[in-house]
């Protein structure tokens, strides 16, 4: 996929954006029992869009936007060995395009930004059944570190 450009995202872009976090928050509605009744939102793509301590990226083909990603500055808890690392979100790819690599590119764009910012450490989170999202994460580097617990 040659054609795949990975490009910040800007305003412009938020409606589609909105639609992804739309169809993010439907993919993993069946993993989590806990979320709320729809409508509800992840993240305040606006406010990441302009902020310094985030980078939101968008996959184009012809011009379209098929994937995105995002990459904020977070800060580590006291006891660990680095102060900030990166967390990324929004990982979401149009179904069409799903399984072409177009998410190792968005992955390795924010990897990219994070390590321009100073960033050492990356992390996200995935849900425990997602094997899909799991598989894919490894495949461009990511280990299982840690599994939330929770009792209902």
């Amino acid at each position: 996929m040659n054609e795949i450009k990975i490009r910040t995202a800007t305003l412009d872009d938020l409606p589609i954006l909105l639609e992804f976090e739309q169809g993010v928050i439907e993919a993993e509605r069946p993993f989590d029992p806990t979320l709320g009744n729809d409508p509800i939102h992840y993240y305040d793509l606006k406010a990441m869009i302009f902020s310094e301590d985030a980078e939101v990226v968008v996959a184009t083909y012809n011009d379209s936007i098929v994937a995105s990603g995002y990459a904020k500055i977070k800060q580590a808890l006291p006891y660990l060995n680095h102060q900030y690392y990166a967390y990324l979100g929004f990982m979401y790819t149009v179904p069409a395009f799903r399984g072409k690599g177009i998410n190792a590119k968005i992955i390795a764009a924010l990897k990219e930004w994070s390590t321009s910012k100073g960033l050492k450490e990356i992390r996200l989170t995935v849900y425990d059944d997602n094997a899909n999202a799991i598989k894919a994460y490894e495949k461009v580097g990511f280990k299982k570190h840690i599994i939330e617990m929770r009792m209902p």
